[in-house]
């Protein structure tokens, strides 16, 4: 049935392609890795981070930071377009939606990121308004606004609970960065027993190796790795599937 399982219908492997040694590519066929795991029949669409402070502007991601010194520039940008146009069919499916938002309380000082970079950190404070999520793709109706401090959207949040109460088997992950939140969110969703598929033309990342790697490392070993149409296909199966007579 098409609900129990999405297939790429383009080749993301052309991503990381280019990083690859022969030797590598030759790794990767000797194991099999990169076996899809499928997808199941209670999705839910997780967003993550896209906010002003990490999303940025619309332009080469280096000639923005003088303003969003986080910001993913119009690489970001592009995957915000693609979110969108996956929001909309998670909406239109009925299947729930959480973004989150990574963010501080009151102060950064219990920041353990804050020491990695020297941008001014205290645009991460929860009342900030470069934390706000962007107006674009801004939270509808019944989505549901996940904040947390930390990569993971799992650690020292309920997110467990959450997905626990919908009955969910399957994340679908959008978002930035690609190497960082996006990831680390995505591997603690497998270790925790649910499907996982991220998309990889709805994420980002300010560096160009990190979003390919990431792809790639997601891709052998925990999560599948799917492209926009690919998704848009399984999430209009849902809708489909939803109104079929029992």
């Amino acid at each position: 049935m098409a609900r129990d399982q999405a297939k790429e219908l383009l080749d993301v492997t052309s991503i990381w392609d280019d990083i690859l040694t022969d030797a590598d590519r030759q790794v990767i066929v000797n194991a099999g890795y990169g076996k899809s795991r499928g997808l199941g029949s209670s999705p839910l669409l997780m967003v993550i981070d896209c906010q002003y402070n990490y999303i940025g502007a619309d332009e080469p991601v280096e000639q923005q930071q003088d303003r969003w010194p986080a910001g993913g520039g119009e690489k970001a940008w592009a995957a915000v377009r693609v979110t969108g146009r996956l929001l909309d069919a998670a909406r239109n499916a009925e299947i729930p939606v959480i973004y989150t938002r990574n963010v501080q309380k009151r102060t950064v000082r219990f920041d353990s990121f804050a020491g990695k970079s020297t941008w001014d950190h205290s645009r991460t404070l929860d009342d900030s308004d470069s934390s706000r999520i962007i107006d674009e793709i801004a939270p509808q109706g019944d989505d549901f606004v996940l904040d947390k401090s930390y990569a993971s959207a799992f650690y020292g949040t309920p997110l467990v609970n959450y997905l626990v109460g919908l009955g969910a088997d399957t994340l679908i992950i959008a978002g930035v960065s690609t190497g960082g939140c996006v990831r680390a969110t995505a591997v603690d969703a497998v270790s925790r027993g649910f499907n996982v598929a991220v998309v990889a033309d709805a994420v980002a990342d300010r560096i160009a190796a990190s979003h390919k790697v990431a792809l790639l490392d997601m891709w052998m070993k925990y999560t599948d790795v799917m492209d926009s149409s690919s998704m848009l296909t399984y999430l209009e199966s849902m809708r489909q599937s939803d109104g079929e007579a029992p």
